[in-house]
């Protein structure tokens, strides 16, 4: 029996389960994130202590509608609803916001995003009128566009990391307390719950800067970009994936987007609400503080994110903050040059999806450079391609 209490023996264990002396050429793994994965793993070289997250058990939400009042807990609310009562509200529109007076006993939360990406400021007004109501979280960082649009993942964690400082510049660290980040989580299973570890880690770094101790609240969203109009039910597979990356990598509150893409049902609404009660019910993953914990493969993955998030952080703050690189064009290129390398990924088979390029039903029908726009940040499918 092999020696399995040292790396050796571990390498010896694995060359005689492939039946090679090759083992790295065949379980190495390119990735676009610049991440080093080993083949296999012994140990890790600094083990993480728990990470916290902010809700005991992660929020489930549901789009509203009247059909799930009875049973849902928490909802994204776009339009006004009155009557409202023992609910957490996440809204979702900005003139519905200005309306709503909740009380201390509602929790309500923010999802308007308060960057204007294309005029590279931030909408003053709108963060003050935030700031003014009595919501549990008032203001949203909307990383899940940068995630739709592109970006890499220390880009969407350190977008984020610049950003919040931007807020604090202007408003104070007090403001980090009330804040909201919006992630979008994609298909890389294991990559998308060290992105939300090592996003707590990097932000609760941020907070001691200011002689705080935060931790971020994570609204996380099942991603729109590896999801195609045809082959419905793959998008169902994929969406649940990713929920569970959520609530494995501490999410405070997941919602899976309508897995129709084009168009919306009231049977889509359900069934995708559903996904995440199976999950939750079911498999009770929900209600861990951090239950990738002592994973050698994900804690080493989680603390790379993490380092290079933070030094991109850095590199932003080095050069002018996040809004002076955005009016000048530099994060939109950012997240452009990483988008057209991960479409090329697609159009050549090296990320895979299940009828589109993978068992494909339709051939490609638009370029790479018909897809995207240096100058704009705005979600794009992978599956456009061949749409």
């Amino acid at each position: 029996m092999a020696n399995t209490d040292t790396f050796s023996g571990w390498e010896n264990l694995v060359k005689k389960q492939l039946k090679t002396e090759d083992i790295y050429s065949i379980l190495k793994k390119d990735n676009l994130e610049g991440i080093e994965v080993k083949p296999f793993y012994d140990s890790v070289k600094k083990p993480l202590v728990n990470l916290p997250k902010i809700e005991e058990n992660t929020h489930l939400v549901a789009r509203y509608h009247e059909s799930l009042e009875e049973d849902v807990f928490a909802f994204i609310l776009d339009h006004n609803v009155e009557g409202l009562q023992q609910k957490t509200i996440f809204v979702n529109n900005k003139d519905l916001a200005g309306h709503i007076s909740p009380t201390e006993e509602d929790q309500y939360f923010s999802l308007i995003n308060v960057f204007d990406e294309k005029n590279a400021l931030i909408d003053d007004q709108l963060v003050k009128e935030l700031l003014a109501k009595q919501f549990k979280r008032n203001i949203c960082i909307d990383i899940a566009l940068h995630q739709n649009a592109g970006a890499a993942i220390d880009q969407q964690l350190g977008f984020a990391l610049a950003q919040t400082k931007e807020l604090v510049e202007l408003y104070g660290p007090e403001i980090i307390s009330k804040l909201v980040f919006r992630l979008a989580v994609g298909g890389n299973y294991f990559f998308e719950m060290a992105k939300l570890r090592a996003f707590k880690i990097v932000f609760n770094q941020f907070s001691k800067e200011y002689g705080l101790d935060e931790i971020p609240y994570i609204f996380a969203e099942t991603s729109l970009r590896n999801k195609a109009v045809s082959d419905i039910e793959n998008n169902l597979i994929r969406s649940t994936l990713e929920l569970a990356s959520a609530m494995i990598g501490g999410a405070d509150a997941v919602f899976s987007n309508n897995y129709l893409v084009d168009r919306s049902t009231d049977n889509s609404e359900e069934i995708s609400f559903k996904q995440q009660i199976v999950l939750a019910y079911e498999s009770i993953i929900n209600v861990f503080e951090d239950a990738a914990n002592g994973s050698y493969y994900v804690e080493d993955i989680t603390q790379q994110i993490a380092e290079k998030a933070w030094a991109l952080f850095v590199e932003i703050e080095a050069d002018g903050g996040y809004l002076e690189l955005l009016k000048k064009g530099i994060i939109q290129k950012k997240i452009y040059d990483h988008a057209i390398e991960e479409q090329k990924w697609v159009e050549e088979g090296k990320i895979k999806l299940i009828g589109v390029n993978l068992y494909p039903k339709l051939d490609v029908r638009k370029s790479v450079e018909d897809l995207y726009d240096e100058k704009e940040i705005r979600a794009v499918r992978w599956a456009e391609m061949y749409e």
